[in-house]
């Protein structure tokens, strides 16, 4: 039982020498680098941006109806008829299968001139369209920072408490050599050998089901950043939190940054633009035509058998609205509805942010408190599971006072690094809704 108890502990002991080597080899990736690989190579990000790419392109003024129009033409008609004329004089011709073919190109301009300023608004309509989509790229990395900073924080408190699992699995291996050799001597019970080694398996048992979590979470951090799920790197063992964020900053910040608004802002002033385009409709439409054409005729039977044009032809056209069915006045009634509606989301959007802020923030001055609490609390666990370790190795505490020890010192790592963890999340959760989420 000794040897088997020895081997154990050389064994642990390997593995924490190879876990430590390999964690010297392996990248060493800081949250700033995480972010920086996940904004270059984020999938969501790419489409957003391509979808920003389409908006920016779509801001000119062809798409706005502004600029003329020019068109090559061709068209050739031809035709077999039996036909039969009578002219003025009384005479009469007739001929079958007559045939006759008339061709015309050249080139053709069309352009609106006026048409009740709706191209002016239709063109501030896709600059207002281009400023969406930037809210739209906001959000998105937004989110993906936020994915980013979480889930590294979250393995950052991870490795914490698999450092310390490691720790005290170590720990439960010499009380069992302990126990083992005063098992041995006679000063101990087999009873006391066997709690030690339950207690042993029951650590190891966490510590392997925490690498497992710690893992996963990896790979999870890498299908974020857009790389090989496989990977393999290491982070840096710290959090730091921003402890004196303001809630008045951060609603002014909100008003002024967050996409989300930001979106329902612009989306009124789509509406707006929208009425004014409807409202053009009252207003006439002018259009110019212009060209230059050939014309080739020709025809078997008729005054002329053949006629050939060719110049320039130029025309001028408008158009009033006098009588719809009074459209007009309903679509300008449904957009001023959809105006008011565009206000009443804007002042809803305002208030459901500053609710969420007000309650974040409430949540981050209580989970700085915990985080306090629970790192003394993990000092207090550690002084007192390191006296312990003293008395239990001189005989002087029975084994279940030992165990209760070091089970409080473990769940004090825990619960200080998850107090840890849930700070650094309302300061995310705090900064994300101000719009301001920066490392």
């Amino acid at each position: 039982m000794k040897q088997k108890a020895l081997h154990n502990l050389v064994v642990l002991f390997i593995a924490f020498i190879s876990f430590n080597a390999n964690a010297q080899e392996e990248e060493l990736l800081s949250v700033t680098e995480a972010v920086s690989i996940a904004l270059e190579n984020n999938y969501q990000i790419k489409i957003v941006t391509n979808e920003l790419k389409i908006d920016e392109t779509s801001v000119s003024p062809g798409f706005a109806g502004m600029l003329p129009s020019l068109n090559a033409v061709a068209n050739n008609n031809n035709g077999i008829q039996n036909i039969t004329q009578t002219r003025s004089d009384g005479t009469s011709l007739s001929q079958d299968n007559a045939k006759n073919n008339n061709l015309t190109y050249g080139v053709e301009l069309d352009w609106t001139i006026f048409d009740g300023l709706r191209m002016f608004a239709r063109y501030d309509q896709l600059k207002e369209l281009k400023k969406l989509g930037e809210a739209e790229l906001q959000q998105a990395i937004l989110g993906t920072v936020r994915d980013v900073m979480t889930t590294y924080y979250n393995l950052v408190q991870q490795k914490r408490q698999l450092n310390a699992l490691d720790s005290t699995l170590v720990i439960s291996r010499q009380r069992v050599e302990l126990a083992n050799h005063r098992f041995s001597i006679g000063k101990a019970s087999k009873l006391e050998l066997l709690n030690a080694q339950v207690d042993e398996n029951t650590d190891q048992t966490q510590y392997f089901r925490q690498q497992e979590l710690f893992k996963n979470t990896k790979t999870r951090l890498n299908e974020i950043m857009g790389r090989d799920a496989k990977a393999d790197f290491n982070v840096i063992d710290l959090i730091s939190i921003e402890e004196n964020l303001e809630l008045s900053v951060l609603e002014e910040e909100a008003k002024a940054q967050n996409p989300q608004l930001q979106a329902q802002l612009i989306n009124k002033r789509i509406t707006e633009l929208e009425l004014k385009q409807i409202k053009g409709g009252r207003l006439p439409t002018i259009s110019a035509q212009a060209g230059y054409l050939f014309n080739n005729s020709e025809s078997d039977l008729g005054f002329s058998t053949s006629n050939e044009s060719r110049g320039f032809n130029v025309g001028l056209s408008a158009r009033l609205n006098l009588f719809d069915g009074f459209n007009q006045n309903r679509n300008e009634q449904i957009a001023k509805i959809q105006i008011e509606n565009s206000e009443l989301l804007i002042e809803q959007q305002t208030q459901s942010l500053l609710s969420q802020l007000s309650i974040a923030y409430q949540t981050y001055q209580t989970n700085l408190t915990l985080m306090e609490l629970e790192l003394s609390n993990e000092d207090i666990a550690k002084e007192n599971l390191d006296i312990t370790i003293a008395k239990y190795k001189i005989g002087t505490i029975p084994t279940i006072e030992f165990r209760t020890a070091q089970l409080n010192y473990i769940n004090a790592v825990l619960r200080s690094s998850n107090a840890v963890y849930e700070a650094k999340l309302s300061e995310i959760t705090l900064k994300e809704l101000a719009g301001n989420l920066n490392i």
